[in-house]
């Protein structure tokens, strides 16, 4: 597998949720992070609260075949891969004519973002029902939804960044959200608020949601260890 694959626009990304297994070896789990900055990948390693995982990954990179060694890694260093998403950064078809310092912060983000150590994870689509079918409403109505959108998430600028990255045809649903945030509960206000929008209320579909907090692999390894 060592010959590249990377995207056209953009960076790979991809979020792991794991589990300690009984033969769990943190050093091994941190040198995985380690290899990987090391070629120029950029890992954000997350303690998770709740039964749902352990700790996650979020790891960005622009060759999916560092991607998959980084799950093979983690694996071998003896954690169970109990879930994931796969996706890649993208610019909207709603976000025509951004200066480009936007559209790079888009396509290459730079994380974790500083002082912003409160994390959640969630996968979303818009819905295909009868009477609420995102897909059939004209190109123009959809944009102004989006406009909408974003306005209500600029009101959190300072206190949340939000990272939406694309996984249709790559995964189960068709965006993965990853939000950044000072403090805990600007994760649960910007989520409640923005789902007040049309374009949530009426045509979002959401999957599990994963919460924690930012950290480093040397931070984690107690985490992984403790039983």
């Amino acid at each position: 597998m060592s010959e590249a694959l990377s995207p056209s626009v953009g960076l790979g990304v991809l979020h792991l949720f794991v589990k300690p297994r009984d033969e769990v070896d943190p050093q091994a789990v941190v040198a995985a992070v380690k290899r990987a900055e090391g070629d120029g990948d950029q890992v954000v390693p997350v303690a998770l609260l709740g039964h749902k995982a352990d700790a996650a990954f979020m790891v960005l990179s622009d060759d999916v075949v560092r991607l998959r060694r980084f799950q093979t890694d983690v694996q071998a260093a003896g954690l169970e891969v109990v879930d994931s998403y796969v996706s890649l950064t993208e610019l909207s078809e709603y976000a025509q004519g951004l200066p480009p310092e936007r559209n790079q912060a888009r396509l290459h983000p730079e994380l974790p973002p500083d002082g912003k150590r409160a994390w959640c994870f969630y996968p979303m689509s818009k819905r295909r029902n009868v009477g609420a079918n995102w897909f059939t409403l004209p190109y123009d109505e959809r944009k102004a939804l989006m406009y909408e959108h974003g306005a209500s998430g600029r009101t959190f600028a300072g206190r949340v960044v939000q990272v939406v990255t694309g996984s249709t045809g790559l995964d189960d649903f068709e965006w993965g959200v990853t939000l950044f945030a000072v403090h805990p509960d600007d994760l649960k206000e910007v989520v409640y608020t923005m789902r007040f929008d049309e374009a949530s209320a009426l045509y979002g579909e959401f999957g599990a949601f994963y919460t924690g907090f930012v950290t480093t692999a040397d931070e984690l390894a107690p985490v992984l260890t403790a039983r």
